[in-house]
């Protein structure tokens, strides 16, 4: 019997988004915690599960802005480092006029950069139902090589795999190197979450469906998920593709954490129902939840903090009935 539900390894780090003008007419920004693996926990964890967090961040004020909120929302944060000599990664997230954003790293190093093989926790590890992890992990040596420590622990213990590349290709010596980790993580998951300008530059293929056959072809993924921002998700799995509606929201502030908060519905999903025998309608009703969800958190600043309830997502279902 496991305990843990999802445990995620990666980055943690501070979002500065922008959050208004200064009377000097200067931008001024607020200091978000931010990384894709803990929003992806964060979501889960207000859905009820246990989740843990394998990561590090700077021994400094943002370092324990982070260790303090991950605990807040429920992620337990025993493997979260703190190190003494490297600051704590961080993001400055400009958002764009539609509400899409411009992500500039503070990173040269970075704490997130700073974990090691002999910090990886196999107990851990070995002890949950699903091992989540992304690509800002695998773009440094050290850190590249814990992850591959984790996902070998994970493999051996009979956890589902999760990844989602979330390219940031700032973060990345060449876009090669980037593809190169990107193929790795495919080699290694039972679950792809993946977005459509990913797909397309991986695959090379600008239809969706085309881009899955060549991932097919080259890898065996139960479930594939493509988010398409406005327009809705996709599910591929087996020979079914299921598709749903975006929610799309008046109030959209910023889309920092969507994809992540969509990523941690599926999660859900998989956790109560597991990866066998999906139904069609299943999928359907999951990609619905994880649509709407995404879209509320679209109308917040940040995203960690502030992940919306079950209620509030079914909520959101029910007015667009």
């Amino acid at each position: 019997m496991k305990h843990v539900d999802v445990t995620a390894l990666g980055e943690l780090l501070i979002d500065f988004t922008q959050n208004g003008i200064s009377p000097q007419g200067n931008p001024m920004f607020e200091a978000n915690p931010g990384g894709a693996p803990c929003n992806v926990l964060s979501m889960l964890s207000k859905l009820g599960h246990a989740t843990a967090f394998i990561g590090k961040v700077g021994n400094d004020s943002f370092g324990m802005q982070l260790k303090e909120a991950i605990s807040e929302v429920g992620i337990k944060a025993d493997h979260l480092y703190l190190d003494d000599e490297v600051h704590t990664t961080l993001a400055l997230v400009h958002t764009l006029a539609d509400g899409d954003r411009n992500f500039s790293f503070y990173r040269n190093p970075g704490a997130d950069m700073m974990l090691t093989e002999a910090e990886i926790p196999e107990e851990l590890i070995a002890d949950s139902k699903i091992f989540h992890f992304g690509t800002l992990s695998m773009t440094h040596e050290g850190v590249r090589q814990a992850t591959k420590k984790a996902l070998a622990i994970a493999r051996e213990a009979g956890a589902v795999i999760s990844f989602d590349p979330n390219l940031r290709p700032p973060l990345w010596k060449t876009l090669e190197e980037a593809r190169e980790q990107i193929l790795y993580g495919l080699g290694w998951c039972d679950i792809l979450k993946i977005s459509d300008n990913e797909i397309q530059w991986l695959t090379g293929e600008e239809d969706f469906s085309e881009g899955v056959k060549w991932i097919r072809r080259r890898y065996e993924i139960p479930l594939i998920l493509v988010s398409m921002g406005k327009d809705g998700s996709r599910a591929y799995y087996r020979d079914e593709m299921v598709e749903a509606a975006p929610f799309l929201q008046e109030h959209t502030i910023e889309t920092t954490g969507a994809g992540d908060t969509f990523c941690g519905c599926v999660l859900h999903y998989v956790l109560e129902h597991g990866l066998k025998d999906l139904t069609a309608e299943g999928l359907k009703e999951m990609l619905t939840f994880a649509n709407s969800a995404a879209s509320l958190v679209t109308t917040r600043k940040g995203a960690l903090r502030v992940m919306p309830s079950r209620e509030e997502v079914l909520k959101n279902i029910e007015k667009r009935a």
